[in-house]
């Protein structure tokens, strides 16, 4: 049965594969407009402190805006993303979980008794393959979360108070945003990022030690 299942399992983990490297190259692109909007509110305030006149004061406004506007289509861009594709996750997350407590479980059994080794050597691949897939999968949603963060750090680090009135203001304003967190969350129930993945990985071995607490 558990033969069958790698079978599966390995069918499964191709097509996530192929469907998660075109989202991760997706989230990477958010990862580059995030990063742009950042230089752009970055740039706007070294365009004021090199030399202030009406047409720099025109400038950085512009470049302000531009960056904020350039932040919010990368958020939407993300959330649609999530959005279009939250079942999947949910079915990958599920997917991933059993799939690496039952092959680490197939594992521990193949080492503890006369083994096959091209049946070792499969199950140590998926093995692998899961966890690094379910790493890399909540690494792009950190980076997704430290690029969001970014704009806000610039904002901070800028030499904003030399700037005119309305112009701290607007950056004021861009640092209270900050407070709201952003993450790719999928279904309410997890927010992809570094914490996820040990959470995830957590749960496999637990499921891992109650199938050999009851297989023995």
């Amino acid at each position: 049965m558990l033969i069958h299942f790698n079978a599966s399992s390995c069918i499964g983990f191709i097509t996530s594969v192929a469907t998660g490297s075109m989202l991760f190259a997706y989230l990477q692109y958010a990862c580059g407009v995030f990063k742009i909007a950042s230089y752009r509110i970055k740039n706007a305030i070294e365009i004021y402190t090199q030399s202030i006149n009406l047409k720099n004061k025109k400038l950085v406004y512009k470049s302000l805006i531009y960056g904020i506007h350039i932040h919010r289509k990368a958020i939407m861009f993300s959330e649609y993303l999530i959005s279009n594709f939250e079942m999947s996750f949910m079915f990958l997350i599920a997917f991933g979980v059993l799939t690496l407590s039952l092959n680490t479980f197939r594992l521990f059994q193949i080492l503890s008794s006369k083994y096959n080794i091209q049946e070792l050597l499969l199950i140590s691949i998926i093995t692998f393959d899961c966890f690094t897939y379910m790493f890399f999968a909540n690494f792009i949603g950190q980076e997704i979360i430290d690029h969001y963060n970014l704009i806000f750090i610039t904002a901070y680090e800028i030499q904003w108070y030399i700037t005119p009135l309305y112009i701290q203001k607007f950056i004021l304003f861009l640092l209270l945003r900050g407070n709201k967190s952003f993450g790719l969350n999928v279904g309410g129930l997890f927010v992809s990022s570094l914490q996820c993945f040990a959470t995830l990985a957590n749960a496999s071995l637990s499921y891992f030690v109650l199938m050999y607490s009851v297989g023995n």
